[in-house]
């Protein structure tokens, strides 16, 4: 499955799963010049058309203006909203300063991880009746589980009181859904990814073909995490032992840290060594503003919004030449003094002001700019599409959802901190950007997470599921007991059974 090449091509499938969350979201709307749903799946080509359509709301991470990337970096403390001005971006800016509502909140947020859950839920009820080789037909279902666990997962860890839906609802029962306990979604977590282990493939052998396409490694990785976020630390190091092997080495999985950390970054670096679970994008989706974030677009918008505004090089400036972007996340100094100094400074961080006092480029600051700009995600000139569309909306960068040195460090943690393991984790991740031996603790491996992941969506879950939040976001209204997690969008309340996260009736 060519999911890098393909999932541009597959226009059909955003028709055909139309149904996208709770409320009137769920409703099914009559697709135009298309097959209608109950009459797809006939034979394996439309069965592959629908496992691609599951897999395509991974991209929520990174494509869209609505993306999870900068509005987790908004929440941190390590970045700012920033952007074009207050109003630009409304959710986005809402969650930088918490004063983020019911009405404030994007919906999508909700709406395209219940959308994949749908799809899944059809993929899932329709795959037995499908004419196809058994063995391809068990790999698509533990394919589908997983992402059903993957977004269950995203899902429950912001808004934390949401439905369980394991079948495609009837009409009539889309207004009676109700919440499930956490507890009983993680369960059901827990459940599909083990599930879904005997029908992966061990390793992804076939890089060309089958590129992007989830691994017993991923799903063993996501499963450890999940626990780790349950508190079953002794389960959830257990799974990223397996999938971290020998620190340093070459897991069973085939995971190995890359060398140079910067090469992480390098567009062309796509499923390298280091990837567990990547987020892929093309430049050949054509993306324009008429559908840009709707679901056809298969671009890394975040490539766009990072860069600094008014970018521009002085004449015979050796300065890289970056794209002009759009001036959101940009770092804060907190994050900045972390990083100074470390090796990994340069490849996550431009210091914009370093390169103006050098007369090397200048830019146009804007709202909430500190001259510093979250550098992992800014592309070249020479990047941008050639394909049509607009080349803003078409950047082809994939980016990590879940890479071994994250997993490295959350196993450390379920470790506790302490041990020979937890040890030789933390410094394979310190020795691989040229780093020596630190004495490992909670607190250790927290900063080597700040370090290692800057700007890739992790800060503002570690500090909420480690209770460190309250201390750490209260400059910027942060409230104990209301803020860990996100309101539910207003419009899936109207004439629901669902209600409202505690202190979110605004």
């Amino acid at each position: 499955m060519k999911l890098k090449n393909i999932k541009y091509s597959l226009v059909v499938c955003g028709v055909l799963f139309t149904v996208l969350s709770c409320g009137e979201d769920f409703l099914t709307v009559e697709p135009k010049g298309t097959v209608l749903e109950d009459k797809y799946y006939q034979n394996e080509s439309q069965a592959y058309a629908g496992l691609v359509a599951v897999y395509d709301i991974l991209g929520k991470q990174s494509k869209g203006f609505e993306n999870m990337i900068c509005m987790l970096n908004a929440g941190s403390d390590d970045f700012n909203a920033a952007g074009g001005g207050a109003t630009d971006g409304a959710g986005i800016h809402a969650f930088g300063d918490y004063s983020l509502s019911q009405s404030t909140i994007p919906g999508s947020f909700w709406g395209d991880f219940y959308q994949g859950i749908f799809r899944a839920n059809v993929l899932l009820e329709k795959l037995p009746a499908v004419p196809m080789d058994e063995a391809k037909k068990a790999r698509f279902a533990a394919e589908t589980k997983a992402l059903r666990a993957y977004y269950y997962f995203e899902l429950v860890r912001t808004f934390r009181n949401i439905p369980l839906i394991l079948e495609p609802l009837k009409t009539p029962d889309i207004f009676n859904v109700v919440q499930a306990t956490p507890e009983a979604v993680y369960a059901q977590i827990e459940k599909d990814l083990k599930e879904s282990l005997p029908g992966l493939p061990v390793i992804i052998t076939n890089k060309g073909d089958e590129a992007g396409r989830l691994s017993q490694g991923a799903a063993k990785a996501l499963l450890g995490k999940v626990y780790l976020y349950e508190g079953k630390n002794a389960l959830s190091a257990a799974e990223f032992a397996d999938v971290n092997g020998t620190p340093g080495g070459t897991s069973m999985y085939g995971y190995k840290l890359v060398a140079d950390f910067a090469d992480l970054w390098k567009i062309s670096n796509k499923f390298n060594s280091e990837s567990i679970i990547e987020i892929v994008h093309t430049d050949k989706s054509n993306a324009d503003w008429g559908f840009w974030g709707g679901g056809k677009d298969e671009g890394n918008s975040v490539c766009i919004m990072v860069g600094p505004r008014g970018y521009n090089r002085s004449e015979n400036s050796i300065a890289p030449d970056y794209v002009s972007g759009w001036s959101f996340s940009t770092v804060r100094q907190s994050l900045y003094d972390v990083l100074k100094g470390d090796p990994r400074f340069d490849a996550t961080i431009l210091d914009m002001k370093a390169l103006k006092a050098a007369k090397q480029a200048d830019w146009a600051p804007n709202y909430d700019d500190t001259g510093y700009f979250l550098k992992k995600f800014m592309p070249l000139n020479s990047d941008t599409s050639t394909g049509s569309g607009s080349t803003a909306l078409n950047y082809k960068q994939d980016v990590y959802a879940i890479r071994l040195a994250d997993t490295y460090l959350m196993e450390a943690e379920a470790l506790g901190g302490t041990g020979t393991r937890a040890q030789a984790l933390l410094d394979a991740v310190r020795a691989r950007v040229g780093l020596g031996s630190t004495p490992v603790s909670l607190d250790a491996i927290a900063l080597e997470r700040r370090k290692e992941l800057a700007g890739e969506g992790h800060r503002w879950f570690d500090l909420v599921r480690t209770g460190k939040a309250a201390v750490a976001l209260a400059s910027k209204g942060f409230q104990a007991g209301k803020n860990e997690i996100w309101p539910i969008p207003f419009k899936e309340l109207e004439n629901t059974k669902i209600v409202q996260n505690p202190n979110y009736n605004d």
